[in-house]
C-alpha cells in the first residue's frame, strides 16, 4: 500500500461515516439543532463536503462540485456560492437545511467521486510539493489532503453523536 492508497482508504472513511450518519433519519432530524448554538447534522455534512470540494478542487485545479455540478442551486441556500461554512454565525447555521437526505448525501457521493478520480492521477511525489506557502511551514499537497480528512472525520463524528441523541430521544 502507498501513500496514495492510504488516503484513498482514509477519504472511503469519511464517506461511510456521512452515509451513516443520515441513515434512516428523517429530514426533521437531519434539521434539528438541539439548542440554539448547536450544529445540525445537516450543517455538519454539508460544512465536511464544502470543505473538501473546496480544498481538493483547489488543489486539482478544477471547479467546485459545487457550482460546476449545480449542487448550489439544488441547495437553495441562502449563502453566497463559495461560503464553506467557516465562520458560520448561529443564523448562517440555522439557514443550512435539506428537504431531503439524498440531498446531503449526492452532494457528498459527487466530491467522493472528484476526490478519488484526482488521487488517481497523483502519486507518492506529488505529496511533497508545497500548495499553499501562507502557512509557517508551507503545506505540502500531503499535509493539505489528511488535513482534509481530519477534518472531515471530526464533523462527521460530531453528525454521529447528534444522530445518537436523537435516536434515544
Amino acid at each position: 500500500m502507498d501513500s496514495v492508497d492510504v488516503l484513498i482508504d482514509g477519504f472511503g472513511r469519511v464517506r461511510e461515516a456521512v452515509h451513516d450518519a443520515v441513515r434512516g433519519l428523517k429530514v426533521t432530524e437531519l434539521n434539528h439543532r438541539l439548542d440554539q448554538r448547536a450544529n445540525s447534522i445537516t450543517w455538519l455534512l454539508w460544512h465536511l463536503t464544502r470543505v473538501q470540494d473546496d480544498h481538493v478542487s483547489e488543489v486539482a485545479g478544477r471547479e467546485q462540485t459545487w457550482t460546476s455540478e449545480g449542487w448550489y442551486d439544488r441547495f437553495d441556500l441562502p449563502l453566497s456560492p463559495d461560503d464553506t461554512g467557516f465562520g458560520h454565525t448561529s443564523e448562517e447555521v440555522a439557514s443550512v437545511r435539506v428537504n431531503s437526505p439524498k440531498l446531503l448525501t449526492g452532494y457528498y457521493d459527487a466530491v467522493h467521486a472528484h476526490t478519488l478520480s484526482y488521487l488517481d492521477g497523483i502519486s507518492d511525489e506529488d505529496l511533497d510539493v508545497v500548495v499553499d506557502e501562507s502557512w509557517t511551514p508551507p503545506v505540502t499537497l500531503g499535509v493539505r489532503l489528511v488535513s482534509v480528512i481530519a477534518d472531515d472525520l471530526q464533523h462527521a463524528g460530531q453528525a454521529a453523536f447528534v444522530r445518537g441523541i436523537l435516536l434515544r430521544s
